[in-house]
């Protein structure tokens, strides 16, 4: 049986409950900033405003009017998240070979260290892509909505701005993360630097770019359902009419399609990963 005496205190126990105390001295002021009232959603009167529209959800309307405006808005949906997703592309991969540092023909002949200007040539780049990540989708919907008017437009504008910018901070992390050297001995044998980066960057960085831009069309899924709720069309703004005339049955239609929406969504990218990673 082992002496009390002998049982040592842990050193490090003191610390922890003084960081557990002050993230719930901090975390308190955050609560009440917030508003945070639970006891509304078991008050009387919420309960059964609550109780009788989620009454309404069954049966989920199914006539054949609304499942044609259901499959249009699905459509529309897919094609606002596809056509933000390519045009992000076309922004990021350019902005991502210029943001990284790999490609520097300075920092082959200095060492490993790029020169001071080509470093000042980066800046500006990835300047320019923490200010198109930092302003959230649905604020640049707000504003597409103000300047092209209401419609996918709007939607397929605000994805491909917030997602070139992430995008091509992604890309130009996981082009600096591959092994430099088959870049550096194209680079100098005389190959240029896109073939530098066809040949040597690329075949090892295919596999996180094809997982992680399949991840972001995925989430633009999400997102232009959410930018529908302030009239960038797809199947939010349906969601949004039908919610302000309280038809329960086609609400509920609606989140099962978004359901069905994103485990297609998943299945597609597992298939992709499966087949070029």
């Amino acid at each position: 049986m082992l002496n009390p005496a002998m049982v040592r205190r842990d050193p490090a126990a003191g610390t922890r409950l003084a960081l557990t105390v002050l993230a719930l001295a901090l975390l308190w002021p955050g609560v009440l900033l917030s508003e945070l009232d639970l006891g509304a959603l078991v008050d009387a009167d919420n309960a059964e405003t609550m109780g009788n529209f989620l009454a309404s959800f069954w049966p989920p309307a199914h006539d054949a009017p609304f499942l044609a405006l259901l499959l249009r808005a699905t459509l529309e949906t897919l094609a606002i998240a596809t056509a933000g997703m390519t045009l992000a592309l076309i922004v990021a991969l350019p902005c991502a070979l210029l943001a990284t540092r790999v490609l520097s023909v300075s920092a082959l002949r200095h060492g490993g260290r790029p020169r001071m200007r080509s470093e000042a040539l980066r800046w500006p780049i990835r300047g320019a892509l923490i200010m198109l990540r930092s302003i959230p989708e649905i604020v640049w919907a707000l504003l597409f909505v103000r300047a092209v008017g209401l419609g996918p437009t709007a939607g397929v504008l605000a994805i491909a701005i917030t997602y070139a910018g992430m995008l091509g901070k992604v890309y130009a992390e996981i082009f600096e993360s591959v092994d430099p050297l088959p870049c550096r001995a194209l680079l100098g044998a005389g190959a240029s630097r896109l073939q530098a980066f066809a040949y040597g960057i690329l075949p090892q960085a295919s596999g996180e770019m094809l997982s992680y831009g399949v991840y972001r069309w995925e989430c633009a899924i999400r997102a232009s359902v959410v930018m529908g709720f302030v009239g960038a069309g797809g199947l939010g703004q349906q969601m949004d009419l039908s919610m302000r005339m309280f038809a329960g049955g086609e609400v509920a239609s609606m989140l099962l399609t978004f359901l069905l929406l994103v485990l297609l969504a998943d299945a597609i990218s597992q298939l992709l990963r499966r087949r070029f990673t």
